[in-house]
């Protein structure tokens, strides 16, 4: 049968469907056949030639009709799994049915009176060992689930055969319990099986299915509770799913493979998919067989190859070659950092392996490659955030701020300054470059950013002159009083500095001489941050200033000089690109728990009300829980323009702002720098830098204060974040098909920029 009269007799057979009144009976082979059997419509073809209007129509008009075609599509399915789909004809069927699921599905969910429909039970479909009858019968979505999870390793269909014969029992299929069938090595195996074309299109036919089956959590409206559980994902993640283990490694495999792909195989290179199950359970809610495989991977061989594959997918954009089209460019990376997120998050022993050496320096600059180029891009808020996640979540281990001071030598194309330094100046530099040339809604991550800081302060032992004159400069501008007084929380910021200051100072002063003088030249700052005024007036003439543009925020107060080599301008969205809408970031506070180092370095949790006397600088350890209470209420009272600042407001942070180490030590050294200076005459900044080199503060300055980490905590705001976000993602991925496009989505809104 040719492809047209093929397309012509499926589009007759829909027709056919939306035009009966009347139910059409199961028993109907004849009319149901139409609409997989003798037909090789593409998922392309099927989504042109099943319009939206008309799946709603069936589903408002003739409900039975639209039933009975789902229950008919899942049954082929499952004939096909039983069978083991060894002739041609039943893998067409199996692969029509699949695509034709995948675009009735979205309608079933989006309509609340259906979203039970594949949760009741089918007669005759009874669990292993149960009767047929009714108490028994297992239910279609139960039914569907399982026959995508044994098609997903159907020999010869989606897995390479073992076996000689064409023709095996049934009871030979079901035989395939263990790992025989995998898709490639990987993670617990070390074979990889025969490269297949084919067989890697059918499987992304029916992960698309099984993605669409999960996508019910789109159709409901973001709730601050997660505890409420997506029924698809529970029980395909839970112990009846039989082919669970090789549906946990086998996307391991193809998501980082051992090698690079060549640009002419890209369906081996399967999105992470699998980051939908990895969605975690409160209790008391089942547990997630797939997260308990990830949080049990031990083994460092497979950590390697994990860490490795992560590392050079998202290092494939940063490719330069000379040759056109040498390097297939991914464009999964988003789904990856999910990945790697969840991955630290679940299984510390991962975390540990990952910070164990400078292999993370190979996730940290894809990282900030990835912030730097989406940062005056609205369409990619989200992705900011999982990467300003993902460093505050690795910035809690001490091993994270150690690795940063291994020396900067790649050259990634950024167009950020050059300089000669370590990584943790790159990381500097680009929180800089976020910070003063983002866009606006790039503001409520600025606390995460200088958390990061923060965090991997007490580590760094040798800061570039272009790395400290940015700190300086972001202290410069986020403590003009225009800035101070125009939110309530924007004080925040410069406590979080002036602890970085601190940090550095007490901790790393040999080899930090580059930010000592930079300290010196800006110390203006710090006076005026000590005697900034508080009376009514000084405070209304301050805000007079927010009337004018925020020049202070945008200058870069240092001789920026030449951008990388081969690097180009962050641009923004181009006209029309969709974008979804994200919940609200939680605060630092709920984002972070704070736990202070001990003389022998591990990390003791600190209880909220005793936090009041922690590390010098921390607006989390110098305000009691009470405090930052009212602080977010003020905070949201001044983004509904009703806050205004007074001067008990002022005064209440002003005496806790940590002054006392830096203001000591440019007691002690503008003066022996000013001396120096006068008595020979130098106008050169070298021999002063050599100067505060083998200069010394021991004894000098105030008793060190103990290190504050803030370490990321997982909470029902962030779960909520991540639900959000990477069903947005998945969204806007799927366009061809659009298997979501023309839905009625409520998870999040679809905008255009």
């Amino acid at each position: 049968m040719g492809s047209a009269d093929s397309k012509l007799n499926f589009r007759k057979a829909v027709i056919q469907l939306t035009t009966k009144t009347q139910p059409v009976e199961a028993t109907d082979d004849a009319f149901w056949d139409q609409f997989w059997a003798d037909t090789a419509t593409s998922v392309q073809d099927v989504f042109a030639l099943v319009p939206a209007a008309e799946i709603r129509a069936v589903r408002e008009e003739s409900p039975s009709n639209l039933a009975t075609l789902c229950y008919k599509a899942v049954e082929k399915l499952v004939q096909g799994a039983e069978s083991g789909c060894h002739s041609e004809k039943e893998k067409q069927i199996v692969l029509n049915c699949s695509r034709l699921l995948t675009r009735v599905l979205p309608y079933i969910f989006e309509d609340p009176d259906w979203r039970g429909f594949f949760w009741s039970t089918v007669p005759g479909a009874g669990r292993a060992g149960g009767d047929d009858d009714g108490e028994n019968a297992r239910p279609l979505a139960e039914s569907l689930l399982l026959a995508i999870a044994d098609l997903l390793f159907c020999p010869d269909f989606t897995v390479q055969s073992h076996r000689r014969s064409t023709v095996d029992s049934a009871e030979d299929v079901h035989s395939l319990d263990s790992c025989e069938y995998i898709w490639e090595a990987g993670v617990g195996f070390a074979h990889s099986p025969q490269p297949n074309y084919i067989h890697d299109l059918n499987r992304m036919e029916l992960l698309k299915l099984l993605l669409t089956c999960f996508s019910e959590a789109m159709y409901l409206p973001p709730a601050p509770d997660s505890g409420s559980t997506n029924p698809w994902v529970q029980f395909f993640c839970s112990t009846e799913n039989r082919r669970r283990p090789r549906c946990s490694s086998s996307p391991w495999t193809t998501t980082v493979p051992p090698a690079p792909a060549p640009p002419w195989t890209a369906p081996r290179q399967a999105r992470p998919w699998m980051t939908r199950m990895l969605h975690p359970r409160q209790p008391p809610g089942p547990e997630n067989l797939f997260v308990n495989y990830l949080s049990r991977i031990h083994r460092e061989e497979d950590f390697q190859f994990i860490l490795k594959g992560i590392a050079r997918l998202l290092s494939n954009p940063l490719l330069q070659t000379y040759l056109p089209n040498s390097t297939k460019k991914i464009q999964f990376h988003q789904e990856l950092l999910v990945l790697f997120w969840k991955l630290c998050d679940f299984n510390k022993k991962f975390l540990f392996f990952v910070l164990k050496s400078s292999d993370v320096l190979d996730i940290l600059v894809p990282i900030l490659y990835f912030l730097n180029d989406a940062r005056a891009d609205h369409s990619r808020v989200g992705l900011m955030h999982i990467g300003v996640f993902i460093l505050l979540l690795l910035s809690g281990e001490r091993n994270f701020g150690v690795r940063l001071n291994k020396p900067y030598s790649v050259r990634v194309p950024m167009d950020i300054p050059v300089f000669t330094g370590t990584h943790a100046d790159l990381l500097i530099v680009v929180f800089h470059k976020i910070i003063t040339s983002g866009h606006q809604r790039l503001q409520p991550l600025f606390d995460c950013l200088l958390t990061i800081v923060v965090n991997v302060s007490p580590y760094l032992k040798s800061l570039s002159m272009v790395a400290a004159n940015k700190l300086l400069h972001l202290l410069e501008a986020f403590s003009t009083t225009w800035f101070l007084f125009s939110a309530a929380q924007n004080h925040h910021l410069v406590f979080f500095l002036l602890e970085a200051f601190n940090n550095i100072i007490q901790y790393q002063f040999d080899g930090n001489s580059n930010l000592v003088y930079a300290i010196i030249r800006k110390r203006s700052v710090f006076h005026q941050l000590a005697n900034l005024p508080a009376d009514p007036p000084a405070i209304h003439k301050a805000l007079q200033r927010r009337r004018r543009p925020p020049e202070s925020l945008s200058r870069t107060g240092s001789q920026e000089g030449a951008s990388m080599e081969g690097s180009r301008p962050a641009a923004p969205a181009e006209p029309g690109t969709l974008k979804t809408s994200l919940v609200a970031t939680p605060g630092i506070d709920k984002l972070t728990e704070k736990s202070q180092v001990s003389e022998d370095g591990t990390l003791r949790s600190l209880e909220p009300m005793s936090q009041q006397s922690s590390a010098e600088g921390s607006p989390a350890a110098e305000e009691p829980e009470q405090a930052w209470r009212e602080q977010r209420r003020l905070s949201s009272a001044s983004a509904s323009g009703q806050w205004n600042p007074t001067s008990e407001w002022v005064l209440s942070w002003k005496s806790k702002l940590p002054l006392q180490t830096i203001m000591r030590l440019l007691q002690v050294l503008v003066p022996q720098v000013e001396k120096i200076c006068i008595d020979k005459g130098l106008t050169d900044e070298s021999e002063i830098l050599r100067f505060l080199q083998h200069g010394t503060l021991v004894g000098l300055l105030p008793v060190p204060h103990p290190i504050l980490i803030r370490k990321y905590q997982a909470n029902s705001g962030t779960a909520m974040w991540f639900r959000t976000y990477m069903w947005g993602v998945i969204y806007l991925r799927n366009v061809d098909p659009p298997v979501w496009y023309d839905t009625d989505v409520k998870l999040f809104e679809i905008q255009r920029v």
